[in-house]
């Protein structure tokens, strides 16, 4: 299978500004859930989920944490510059990174950039009963971003810190508002655990603890870690899906999660594209380790196209056992790897059979990505939510798609 020549114009439809929800529901489980089963759409809560999943379905959420990526500074001028701290440069480690108490380097996008000619800026931070001067300085362009190199004078505190104090949740471009106190938690799931996104798994955030505490205690939980960048709202501008560069992320999986899936490897239920994209680039690492395509010590990368290059026929069950296989000739028990891995029409699903996820953005990776899952039928899926009030994008209604899992 070649790249898809792809009309992006094919997978759009008209979204009315109302119909976006500018703020979550009070009760996380009230949200509405559409359920799409082998071609059929029925309506219900989301928590309804534990009576429409099967005992021998396997959850797989996204633990990442969303970080206070923004950080604002003013000029002796007035003017404000906002920096947006995208992936850590130095140390490269997310871990690292956030413990480091010593300067790091990180790509950012900043606002208001043609008023930061030259200098560094500062911020003064109240922080563990004293200030702390943090100092951004300009190190070098890359494209569209610049990479900062920020420093700080107080070395008993943390980067990590510091970003807890000062920064802002980056909630999404499209709510149109500034973020609030509220969205600390809101635009958060309940089962975050490691810091690195700078934008939520939002199909995620419909989970109470409470139905987390359930799916746990029936041995129905595992969990994959995927840091989402901001090039997930990036809009297809080119007139061809494979002219659309896809932004790279990274992740990590443990054996445990292996293990499951080289014993149930046709029950996954991916909670959110970033799952889906996290487990099905899985697959991919798979062949490239069987294969030998990965130098020892080289990063483990799966490229854009890398699955429409060749058909592979190693079953979801094969690739986990070379992943372990892998793991116990590196002596790890985490595998780390990054994708670019863009899923789109024609792409043949491996480990993932059930999916929840919101309403996309129209013209989006992320539409193409569920009309991949469903086929035309995703049509179907958005005109129906459109005409019974489902509210969309990131803090609006979700969607339960098993197209051929049988009830």
């Amino acid at each position: 299978m070649s790249i898809p020549e792809i009309d992006p114009d094919q997978y759009t439809y008209y979204l009315p500004d109302e119909r976006i929800a500018r703020y979550p529901l009070p009760h996380r489980d009230e949200a509405k859930l559409l359920v799409y089963r082998d071609g059929e759409i029925s309506d219900h809560v989301f928590r309804d989920l534990e009576h429409l999943l099967q005992p021998d379905h396997l959850l797989v959420v996204n633990n990442t944490k969303v970080i206070r990526a923004r950080l604002f500074f003013r000029k002796p001028t007035g003017a404000r510059i906002e920096i947006f701290c995208l992936e850590p440069v130095m140390p490269a480690s997310y871990e690292q990174v956030f413990a480091s108490a010593g300067p790091v380097v990180w790509e950012c996008l900043v606002g208001n950039i043609k008023k930061w000619k030259e200098g560094d800026l500062t911020a003064v931070i109240p922080l563990g009963g004293d200030d702390v001067r943090l100092t951004a300085s300009k190190t070098e362009r890359t494209g569209n971003s610049v990479r900062i190199r920020f420093s700080w004078n107080r070395k008993d505190i943390s980067f990590g810190q510091l970003l807890d104090a000062a920064g802002n949740i980056p909630i999404p471009p499209y709510l149109k508002r500034e973020s609030e106190s509220s969205d600390l938690t809101d635009y958060q799931t309940v089962y975050a655990a490691r810091d690195g996104s700078v934008a939520a798994p939002t199909a995620g955030l419909h989970f109470t603890p409470e139905m987390l505490e359930h799916f746990r205690a029936q041995g129905h939980l595992l969990e994959v870690t995927l840091h989402v960048g901001a090039g997930t709202f990036k809009p297809i501008a080119a007139g061809n899906v494979g002219d659309h560069i896809m932004h790279t992320e990274h992740f990590s999986v443990t054996r445990s999660l292996l293990e499951r899936l080289h014993a149930h490897p046709g029950s996954v239920v991916a909670v959110g594209t970033t799952s889906v994209r996290t487990l099905e680039s899985l697959y991919w690492l798979a062949t490239g380790i069987r294969d030998h395509r990965y130098s020892r010590g080289k990063p483990l990368h799966v490229g854009q196209w890398d699955p429409y290059h060749r058909e592979e026929t190693l079953s979801p069950s094969d690739a986990a056992e070379v992943l372990l296989s892998y793991m116990n000739r590196e002596g790890t028990d985490r595998i780390y790897g990054a994708t670019q891995l863009m899923i789109v029409p024609g792409y043949r699903f491996r480990f993932v059979r059930g999916m929840i996820t919101n309403f996309h953005m129209p013209r989006s990776t992320l539409l193409l990505l569920i009309a991949a899952f469903t086929g035309d039928d995703w049509k179907n899926i958005y005109d129906h939510a459109l005409q019974t009030d489902y509210r969309f994008l990131s803090y609006g209604d979700a969607m339960l798609l098993l197209p051929g899992l049988k009830a």
